[in-house]
């Protein structure tokens, strides 16, 4: 019976990780989405085409019990926090400041989930867990400072913007510890299709705005082809891999998975880009993968 459990529980870091290195891995095509479409109307066509490939996965199964209040605040908060608001503070917040400063701020994602689902959830804050999402936070702050500094507006970037790249990681946590409830009684593919019709509810009306101005005869088949890509990754695939593994693991645990995002990030920039890659990205990365251990490592 304990070998069946803990073969049982095996995949949950797999879903994990896969979901936030495929977050990671889509903020380079976001970049060249936004040289295209306008960011709200991005964001609702990314929405809308999320909407129709997953329509057959909204629908109440059998099996579930009906949604109360208390679960259909979660599924707003859970889109408004992790789909909506966490979008337009981290793009505003980056334009006001800089990516290197938006990777440090990133790297308080884990003990931020931590210290929420040790306040909502009642989790508790055991020392390896504290140690992962520590490794996690330095690896990430040391791949940040690793990585050449761009220009010079950091030092002159208003306070705000740091306000907003901190308000994206409460953001964040917040979206991981109400997906965490909400995996306690939908199924992983009902949540992400219901959050992601949250998402297009909310957008909507500023994508609509952003319609007129948009050149839709420049567009090309090839950008087309990238934004079906991109809505299936961001709204489908990695909201479900997500879900599927708070399945099997705690919300404080499962923060720690976050690491895997800026990472990824970190590696399109490098192998994709041409970005050059030091010791300190080695590093970062043995810190992290340390972070990912202590995290999953069976008691």
């Amino acid at each position: 019976m304990r070998r069946s459990a803990s073969l049982t529980q095996l995949p949950a870091p797999l879903y994990l990780a896969t979901s936030m290195a495929l977050v990671g891995s889509y903020v380079g095509l976001s970049k060249a989405l936004v040289l295209v479409f306008p960011v709200f109307l991005l964001a609702g066509l990314r929405f809308a085409i999320a909407a129709l490939a997953m329509l057959h996965w909204t629908p109440k199964p059998s099996t579930e019990p009906p949604l109360d209040a208390a679960d259909r605040r979660a599924l707003f908060l859970g889109s408004f926090l992790g789909n909506f608001l966490f979008s337009v503070c981290m793009l505003y917040g980056v334009k006001a400041t800089s990516a290197l400063a938006a990777g440090v701020v990133m790297a308080g994602i884990p003990a931020t989930v931590a210290l929420l689902s040790w306040i909502f959830l009642g989790e508790r804050l055991t020392p390896r867990v504290l140690a992962a999402a520590a490794c996690a936070a330095l690896g990430i702050g040391l791949l940040a400072l690793a990585r050449p500094a761009g220009d010079q507006a950091q030092a002159a970037a208003p306070w705000w913007g740091y306000a907003l790249l901190l308000g994206a990681v409460v953001c964040e946590a917040a979206y991981v510890v109400t997906g965490k409830r909400l995996s306690a009684k939908l199924g992983p593919r009902r949540i992400s299709a219901l959050i992601n019709l949250w998402g297009l509810v909310l957008v909507a009306p500023l994508a609509l705005w952003q319609v007129p101005g948009f050149d839709w005869g420049a567009l090309r088949f090839a950008d087309a082809l990238l934004l079906v890509f991109y809505s299936l990754a961001a709204s489908m695939v990695a909201v479900w891999l997500w879900m599927k593994g708070l399945e099997g693991m705690s919300a404080g645990r499962a923060g720690v998975f976050t690491v895997m995002l800026p990472l990824a990030s970190a590696a399109v920039g490098i192998l994709w880009l041409g970005e050059s890659a030091g010791a300190l990205h080695g590093v970062a990365l043995a810190l992290a993968l340390l972070g990912v251990w202590l995290a999953t490592r069976q008691p």
